[in-house]
Formats: structure tokens, sequence, C-alpha cells
């Protein structure tokens, strides 16, 4: 093995740099390497002490300062950086050595990628990371995926530096070919969902109900000590107290109305349109940011559309029992649809992802950790066929229970011209999955009126057509 490093990383943004003092900090010797020479620099004097870290300036040097096989983790910008590092190493690497790739890049990508170096010989594996920059540093979640033999090679040292719940350490082999990089993805748009969700009871009970930002911060931290305690809604209530420090102002009241995003939320709204697998929840969420963009435009048409925007007020403990209520079941909807998606994706892709283990992956260290998961965990490994959760009785009546109280705040929401398209699809979401019959057949008779796009009948098999307009 000799005494050359363990791990090397390549890219020193934040990331790079917190997870390579995180292997350190755990024992293993790191090599790293940044395309300019001043952040490897900066980062050596301002941030590394006696870690075993170890410079390179090229990556030759980089390269050599290894020990065999390699063990590479990328840290760079999703995208054609990944490529132009890849072709790179390429000459530099040998057979049995192993590149990870730790950006959110696309899970098509990622399958690319590992054809291309498996060529050569050298493993390859797509690795979600969840955290953040402080995740990063004390322990993220980890979601690889590639082949189970490339796992094996750094299995001990990506749980090492995980984040660890009451299960053990929040990483594990989330299945073959993209499955680790299509983990993340739908994280990444349970969390837009989430955000969401919480923006809009914000909404509610800043325009609504008329409270102050203050109000709404504790009443946040008080769901927060109930089924919706979660990293989301503890940083909502801690976003909203701080204040500028210019004005004394709370800040979120300074920041312009305009959410931006990287493309996992709509990556994984294609995919589900691709798969025809229903996440309404999900997708509203990224066009919830989409309309937000159009600030011109949604001014210059408020000024001419006048709403009667009244105050449901002076607020109550049983409108925010019920605005908690329909928080929960856009939370409860956002993950039957993100799993319902997993669920789909492993079976046309072939990954073998177990969502008991994905789930416990995100139970800490993760963006959307949430007390639901370990309910949630529960419902999947009771019935691991279940694609959805909805056939439990369990997950249905905790659904059940708090759609009145969601659809309450929905028709206040319209009388004060509230928009909540995360909570009105997740509605609509569960109260159309218990339908055992919707208007799809009028729908499927005109398209056969219109098209000779033909039909199913109830009442015998086979498929049928109609000349409907003689």
């Amino acid at each position: 093995m000799g005494n050359g490093g363990e791990i090397g990383i390549i890219g020193l943004a934040v990331m790079g740099q917190n997870l390579a003092l995180n292997f350190a900090r755990h024992g293993f010797r790191v090599c790293v390497y940044n395309r300019t020479a001043e952040r490897t620099e900066a980062f050596l004097r301002d941030r590394v002490r006696e870690e075993p870290i170890t410079p390179a300036y090229t990556l030759e040097e980089f390269v050599r300062c290894l020990e065999h096989p390699r063990r590479i983790l990328l840290m760079v910008q999703a995208g054609s950086a990944v490529d132009q590092v890849i072709e790179a190493l390429l000459p530099l690497l040998e057979p049995g050595d192993l590149v990870m790739d730790g950006g959110n890049s696309h899970y098509t990508d990622t399958e690319r990628r590992m054809q291309r170096l498996a060529a050569h010989g050298i493993q390859f594996l797509g690795v979600g990371i969840s955290g953040g920059e402080k995740g990063a540093l004390l322990g993220p979640s980890i979601m690889p995926g590639g082949s189970p033999e490339a796992y094996g090679m750094v299995e001990g040292m990506l749980t090492r530096i995980a984040a660890r719940s009451e299960e053990g350490p929040c990483c594990a082999y989330m299945g073959r070919g993209g499955a680790g990089h299509y983990v993340k993805m739908v994280h990444n748009a349970i969390e837009y969902a989430f955000m969401q969700g919480i923006a809009e009871a914000y909404d509610f009970m800043k325009t609504a109900l008329g409270m102050s930002i203050e109000a709404i911060a504790e009443t946040f931290e008080r769901w927060n000590e109930g089924t919706l305690n979660a990293f989301l809604t503890e940083l909502a209530a801690r976003v909203l107290r701080y204040r500028d420090p210019e004005s004394g102002d709370p800040l979120v009241e300074r920041i312009l109305d305009r959410a931006e995003q990287k493309g996992t939320g709509r990556w994984a709204a294609q995919s589900a349109l691709e798969l025809g697998v229903p996440t309404p929840t999900l997708t509203a969420a990224v066009f919830a940011r989409t309309i937000s963009h159009f600030k011109a435009d949604r001014e210059r048409i408020g000024a001419t559309f006048p709403w009667p925007d009244r105050h449901t007020g002076p607020f109550s403990g049983e409108i925010l029992s019920d605005l908690e209520a329909a928080l929960n079941v856009v939370v409860l909807a956002a993950f039957s649809q993100g799993l319902w998606l997993l669920s789909e994706a492993s079976r046309a892709y072939n990954y073998g992802t177990d969502r008991a283990e994905v789930l416990r992956v995100w139970r800490a260290g993760c963006i959307i950790r949430a007390r639901w998961l370990g309910f949630l965990r529960e419902v999947v490994r009771e019935d691991p066929e279940d694609p959805h959760l909805l056939f439990s009785a369990r997950f249905r009546a905790e659904l059940q229970r708090r759609l009145p109280a969601a659809g309450r705040i929905l028709q206040w929401a319209f009388e004060a011209g509230i928009p909540m398209p995360a909570l009105s699809t997740a509605v609509d979401y569960v109260l159309a999955m218990r339908r055992s019959r919707l208007p799809a057949n009028l729908i499927q008779a005109q398209r056969d009126a219109f098209g000779a796009h033909t039909y199913e009948r109830i009442d015998r098999p086979g498929v049928f057509h109609t000349e409907w307009m003689d």
C-alpha cells in the first residue's frame, strides 16, 4: 500500500475542501489538486493544520501522490468540466483505478462516463452527496451508485465520513449504473417540494393571516417539535429570525422573490414524464420557481388584475393547526411521488435500488432529513413492492386525517388570492389516487373520435373504435 494518499480529491471549492478535511480528520491520507494553484495554496494556508493532506500542482504529480489502486473523487462543476478532467486523467491512470464524481451530474452522463472508463479497465462511481458545506465537513448523506466492486473499494472510507443516525452511517450502495446520481436527483426534487410547501405556509401566514415575521418564525419552531421536525423546518425559522445588519429588519423581507435552481428538480420532472410516473407536487415546485422569475410580468399583470386579497385573520390556533396539517400533506405526498419515481426507475434501468436503504441514508446529514423518514422506512419495509406507499393503511391514515384541513387551507388561500401549487397538487394527487373511476373515459372517447386512437371497454375485453361523427 505504501505511504501515498489513500484518496485524492480534484476540485477545491468549499465542498471539495470540506470533504478533504473530513477524510483527513478520520485518519485518511488525502492528496488534493485544483486547476488554479492559488486556491490550493489558500486552502493549505487558511484551513489545513495538522491534517494529513498533501497538495499537488499538476495532474501528473497528483496521480503519483496516490497509492494503488488509485481512488479519486471529482468535486468539480457538473457538466463539461467533469468530462474534461476525466479525459485529462485517462492517460495517467491504470486498470483497477477508481474515479468518483461527487457533483450533481445527470444520471445519463454518469452511465456514459462509466462506459467510457470501463473500456480502459477503470472503475467509476456516481456519488450523490447531500448536506451542503457543513455536511461535507461534519458528515454528509452519501449515495454511491455503480458496480458493487467499485463501491467495495471505498465503502469503508465513505461510511467513516458520512453522517450517522441511530441506524448507522448515512451511506449505502444505491445500485448499479447511474443509481447514485438518480437517487440524489430525486432527493433534490423532494427538497424542492418541501421548500415550496414551507414557502406557501409562510405566504399564507403573512398574507392571509397578517402575522409578523417573528410570529411566523415561532410557528415554524413549534411545528419543528412535532411531525414536521426536519432540517428545512428548523432552517425556515432560523432564516426568518435573521436580521439585516444594516436596517435591522428581517433579512428575508429584503430578498428578491425570485428563486434560482441548478437543474436537478427539472431533471426529475423530465424523468417522471419519460417513465410515466405522476409526480405533480415535485413538478409544481419546479414550475413555482420558474414563475417566480417573471417578476416584471407578475407586477404588470397584478396591477390590472384585482383580487379581494382579503385577510382571513385574526389568526387562530385552529387555522394554524390546519396549516400544519396541510404542510404535512405536502411532505407525505412529495415522498410518495419521489419513492414511486425511484421504484419505476430502478425497474426500468435495472438499478436494484433498495428504497428502505435510501430512506435510512436520508435520516441524517442530508437536506431533507425529517422525522417522517423513520415511519416511511417502516412502511416500505412492510411492503417493498408498494411503489408509492399508498397501499399502506398506516400511510393512508396519516393522509386521510389531514386532508380536510388541507382543503380548508386551500379554500381560504383562494379567497385571499394566494397560490399554493405544492399543496393543491398534493391534495389532487391523493384524491385522484383514491378514486376507482376517473373521467379519463371521456378523454379516451374524444381521442378515438378525432384521431381513431381506439379505446377499451369495461364490459368486455379487446380494443375498440367507433365512428363517432357519422
